[in-house]
């Protein structure tokens, strides 16, 4: 478990956050608490801190207004695209995501793979 702090508000609705190892996760601030998500869309790494929250559940991506779900990260409008989300917990009075640990380092072989496969 990698806990990051969601502080850094200061009034808006959406922010970035980072961890200790350098991720970056976008919070968002619906009607009954906050969201957390990659920081940037899985379609083409827009900044989904600066997209638009919709229906109280949904961001639009600003660059190519892609929409996805805050609760699951699906996506609506096209489904092959999937944004990860992560729960929100409170220690102490204090709010966290749990964003769990970073993923194991790509070899090289894995990475040509990946990149071949277009991801």
């Amino acid at each position: 478990m990698s806990l990051v702090p969601l502080d850094g508000a200061d009034g808006r609705d959406a922010w970035t956050v980072r961890s200790g190892d350098g991720r970056a996760f976008a919070v968002f601030r619906v009607d009954d608490g906050l969201r957390v998500t990659d920081a940037v869309c899985p379609h083409n790494k827009g900044p989904l801190d600066q997209g638009w929250l919709r229906d109280g559940r949904v961001v639009v991506c600003p660059w190519h207004w892609y929409r996805f779900d805050l609760d699951t990260g699906a996506c609506e409008t096209a489904p092959q695209h999937h944004l990860a989300t992560y729960p929100v917990v409170e220690r102490d009075g204090a709010r966290f995501a749990d964003v769990g640990e970073p993923a194991a380092p790509l070899s090289w072989a894995e990475r040509l793979r990946a990149h071949a496969r277009g991801e």
